[in-house]
């Protein structure tokens, strides 16, 4: 460091002499560089406390990537200003698109320092070429939120634990992939060997459908199977535990809840009980009904996608037609264990395997 920086040249008097004699003693030890900022004086004098050797076994390749000036100016007295610019670069992993996956663990909680390092790691990450910048912050870092989007940085997602904020380094079109675009939702289809249908009545729905019996039907949550997350859905509404046989047929619509699209998996189960045991949360009533008399229910004879459904149904118990059956596959593209569903095929026959 050139020492000239921390000569007074405009003040020559005695009572500063001491002054300048701690400031360069104080340069010198190299525990306190990277460490010497605003909070270093105290009424215009060095605090000592920042002089420390616990940390003077930091080497030169960890110091920071930018060092600090000190200046001294006026005339009629001592106006000092501490620049503090511990510019690092944020912890943080390169992903298999050439982009970034920044360690929430390991960012400042100071929102300045933050602020320095963010823009200093992007600025080091564009002369890279490093595409996608991907900034996780947890609840108790919100404080954050306004810097990254001040920085660039845009709304992925959202989840009860944290925010996904991402930032595309490259000119042209973001080609970082977008948030879960679908729900995904279940009917689970039960009847007994007397030809009832497990149904149930929702307590909470539109006045037109208060006295509609439905099957059983739910959303799938993270990380769960179609055909464990149905028999979940009629186990919580009904009690009722069930087999999965098939996937029977599914619907796809857009601009639900939320703008999201909607897949809907109809599932056709096999009771392993009879006992009902109602959901007082979510369900009205619940019971065996008949499948003639379930069919009959005007909202199932008048709407077309009801009607298709019970038809196809039907058509499965009559065993003219094929549902979908669940395998246990590896893939070698990514190693893991995937549900495939598809016909059970014997020759160049699609033959229903399900009872």
């Amino acid at each position: 460091m050139d020492m000239s920086l921390l000569e007074p040249k405009s003040v020559v008097s005695s009572p500063f002499s001491s002054f300048r004699h701690q400031v360069q003693r104080f340069s010198r030890c190299s525990s306190c560089i990277g460490k010497f900022s605003r909070a270093s004086y105290s009424n215009g004098v060095p605090n000592k406390a920042y002089c420390s050797g616990a940390v003077s076994s930091i080497g030169q390749d960890k110091l920071p990537a930018e060092g600090f000036t000190h200046q001294i100016n006026g005339t009629n007295g001592l106006s000092s200003k501490l620049f503090s610019r511990d510019r690092r670069l944020l912890d943080a992993v390169d992903d298999q698109y050439d982009g970034i996956v920044i360690d929430p663990n390991g960012l400042p909680s100071n929102p300045v320092v933050f602020s320095s390092n963010l823009r200093f790691s992007l600025s080091h990450w564009k002369k890279k070429g490093k595409k996608g910048v991907w900034l996780k912050l947890l609840v108790e870092q919100s404080e954050l939120i306004p810097i990254a989007l001040k920085a660039g940085f845009q709304y992925h997602h959202a989840e009860p634990e944290y925010l996904m904020l991402t930032y595309w380094i490259p000119d042209g079109p973001c080609m970082l992939p977008s948030n879960a675009s679908h729900h995904v939702g279940v009917g689970g289809f039960v009847i007994n060997d007397r030809n009832e249908v497990l149904v149930v009545q929702e307590k909470y729905c539109s006045p037109a459908f208060a006295n509609f019996w439905k099957i059983p039907t739910g959303f799938i949550v993270q990380k769960e199977e179609i055909y464990t997350g149905v028999t979940r859905e009629v186990k919580e509404e009904t009690g009722i535990e069930t087999e999965f046989i098939e996937v029977i047929a599914f619907r796809h619509a857009h601009n639900i809840a939320f703008e999201k699209s909607d897949l809907f998996f109809v599932c056709m189960l096999r009771p392993l009980s009879t006992e009902i045991i109602v959901d007082d949360l979510e369900i009205q009533a619940a019971k065996w009904m008949p499948l003639a008399e379930f069919v009959e229910q005007s909202l199932v004879k008048e709407d077309v996608m009801f009607k298709k459904i019970i038809d196809i149904c039907i058509a499965r118990l009559d065993k003219y037609y094929c549902g979908l059956n669940v395998h246990q596959l590896v893939s070698k593209f990514d190693g893991k264990l995937s549900s495939l569903y598809y016909n059970t095929i014997e020759g160049e026959d699609l033959t229903c395997t399900g009872k």
